[in-house]
């Protein structure tokens, strides 16, 4: 059994449990589910912003333990910070060591869209989502099959949560839909758990013109976002390159610093 089986088992067997503790009725009551979201989306059609969707992790299938003891709140407040347009949060606690009172505390504590980054396969998930406080969910086209994507889509829709489908491969195009706000091209197969920024590059033309494109995974320098820009990439989420450092806020800084400097010394203009 591949680890994407084996974590979508785990998953399962996880959401039987939560179930049992927390009834939707409860999500439903959070103080935060009916909060206004703030959209991913338009941050990144803002042709000025730096695109960097920021990610808070402790650790990964691929490394292992990233950087255990990190703080959420700090962190994310220093991303924003230094720049980002938006914070991704794992909240799967089996293989990134996240928890629900990371994303809880990192929406209380920022005001800017947030993706829920988990493997999401039950309509619970999304009332969790927006219970937490995220603006985002990321569905996964790997591990769901088509009408999945469409059922949970539309649900995040009705709740008022935009939707990012992350994609490896072509096949995995035919699962965009109305309800699709965001196409992620995760550089990292998920089976073998090798990035390539190159499978962005591949992906580009082939995403319809009308949806706005991330590069996810693999991304650790200003050449490559620049190379990815010229695809029309708009967003590029980064977490594990910051968070294996002792600051990753200070990582953050530098990354988005040298983009800026690159940009303006080249009169680079991206509209």
């Amino acid at each position: 059994m591949d680890i994407l089986k084996t974590i979508i088992a785990d998953k399962r067997q996880e959401l039987k449990l939560q179930k049992q503790r927390v009834p939707m009725a409860s999500l439903e009551d959070s103080f935060l589910f009916n909060r206004k979201t703030f959209s991913l989306r338009d941050r990144l059609a803002d042709s000025s912003a730096t695109g960097i969707i920021a990610e808070f992790k402790r650790k990964s299938p691929s490394r292992g333990l990233i950087n255990e003891k990190a703080d959420p709140v700090k962190i994310s407040k220093g991303y924003v910070q230094a720049g980002a347009i938006g914070l991704s949060v794992l909240t799967d606690t089996r293989y990134f060591a996240g928890n629900r009172e990371d994303l809880v505390r990192v929406r209380e504590t920022n005001q800017c869209p947030i993706l829920r980054k988990d493997f999401m396969i039950d309509e619970y998930q999304v009332l969790e989502a927006r219970a937490w406080g995220a603006d985002v969910i990321l569905l996964i086209a790997a591990v769901l099959e088509k009408d999945k994507v469409r059922d949970l889509s539309a649900m995040a829709h009705s709740l008022g949560l935009e939707v990012l489908l992350e994609i490896h491969q072509e096949s995995e195009l035919d699962f965009l839909d109305e309800n699709i706000d965001l196409v992620g091209v995760n550089n990292r197969d998920l089976k073998r758990m090798v990035a390539d920024v190159n499978t962005s590059i591949a992906l580009s033309e082939k995403i319809p013109a009308d949806f706005l494109k991330i590069s996810e995974s693999g991304i650790s320098d200003p050449g490559t976002i620049l190379k990815l820009k010229e695809y029309e990439y708009r967003g590029f989420l980064i977490g594990e390159y910051f968070m294996q450092h002792d600051d990753p806020v200070k990582a953050c800084r530098e990354l988005i610093e040298g983009l800026q400097n690159v940009e303006n010394n080249h009169g680079i203009n991206w509209i």
